[in-house]
């Protein structure tokens, strides 16, 4: 370990890293419903919503990571945008810009040389500029459009040097960004999951029952004349735990589970002498092939069972599920 460790004095500088980035953000939340920052982010907003092309968003260093970021958060949340490094835009890059689109230049000081040489070609191909620095008489904010002001007191970097509180600052105003937008657009979270397909949310709110269920020959399905030992060797063979039992017509009248068997089994009932009519659970929870798995779920948990079967509007079984079908499509 360093000699020159402290702990207390880590514990400290950990703290007040922390209250003077919370401090930062407070200080920008105030600031952001009152003139002139309140008005420049309306204007950033109707901006972005008026735009025909793409947001391009762009920094240097720090603030370029930053500047990924509300890239990622503004396509993901929808509002198409992507990221250009400013020194490669000087090499080409610049070509993916056009007049329809909205430049985002995020930079503290407002004076990275990289930002400020490209800001002249931007505006000659006619996009929208809007800067976001902490120095509202910077060359980038003099030439924006529109320029949100995300100043802070102080770094909290003991040397106020390196960007700290600046960057929670433009991380903040970008997010704040992206929800406006978002509520804006009317946003839901069917929209989300269309973005975020590989994600838990995508997984259940666009997996359907048609997607998990069992069909086919796969669903257990006896007639209600049959002898229970029907029923027994159709739940055995499908591994449902389950029956369903259909009339003559092939409809659904009820099911008959493995809790029901435990429960004719306690009563002492004899087995040999019983239909599956006369076994069956009448009226059993159903769902449909269109609806999304995720509901299935919320049935099951809500009614206590474990497995479903998934029926036509004529209400003829077409598929089954059970909870572990669920769980293996990680809808659960």
């Amino acid at each position: 370990m360093n000699p020159a460790f402290n702990p207390e004095q880590a514990l400290e500088l950990g703290r007040n890293t922390l209250e003077i980035e919370a401090a930062a953000l407070q200080a920008l939340a105030a600031r952001i419903t009152q003139p002139p920052l309140a008005t420049a982010f309306k204007d950033t907003v109707r901006c972005i919503l008026g735009c025909r092309g793409r947001v391009v968003v762009s920094g240097m260093g720090k603030s370029g990571h930053i500047a990924r970021k509300l890239a990622a958060t503004l396509a993901s949340t929808g509002t198409p945008a992507y990221f250009v490094h400013p020194a490669e835009a000087s090499h080409g890059d610049l070509g993916m810009v056009t007049d329809t689109d909205v430049f985002i230049a995020l930079s503290n000081s407002g004076e990275s040389e990289e930002l400020v040489r490209i800001v002249p070609l931007v505006k000659r191909l006619g996009a929208r500029l809007v800067a976001i620095t902490g120095r509202a008489d910077s060359t980038l904010a003099q030439h924006a459009d529109i320029h949100l002001d995300c100043a802070v007191e102080q770094e909290a970097c003991p040397l106020n040097l390196a960007p700290t509180a600046s960057t929670t600052a433009q991380l903040a105003l970008g997010d704040a960004l992206a929800v406006a937008l978002l509520d804006a657009r009317g946003f839901g979270p069917d929209d989300f999951a269309r973005t975020h397909p590989g994600g838990s949310l995508g997984r259940k709110l666009l997996t359907h029952v048609a997607d998990v269920m069992r069909t086919g020959d796969a669903v257990p399905s006896v007639p209600q004349s049959a002898p229970f030992s029907a029923a027994l060797l159709e739940m055995t063979r499908k591994g449902l735990g389950m029956t369903a039992v259909v009339d003559d017509a092939g409809q659904l009248l009820g099911v008959i589970t493995d809790g029901d068997l435990r429960r004719l089994l306690e009563r002492g009932a004899d087995l040999r002498q019983l239909s599956v009519g006369q076994a069956m659970h009448p009226n059993p929870r159903t769902i449909a092939a269109g609806a999304l798995a995720v509901e299935a779920v919320q049935m099951m948990e809500q009614h206590r069972i474990n497995q479903m079967v998934v029926v036509d509007a004529q209400r003829h079984p077409i598929g089954a599920l059970n909870m572990h079908d669920l769980f293996a499509a990680k809808v659960v």
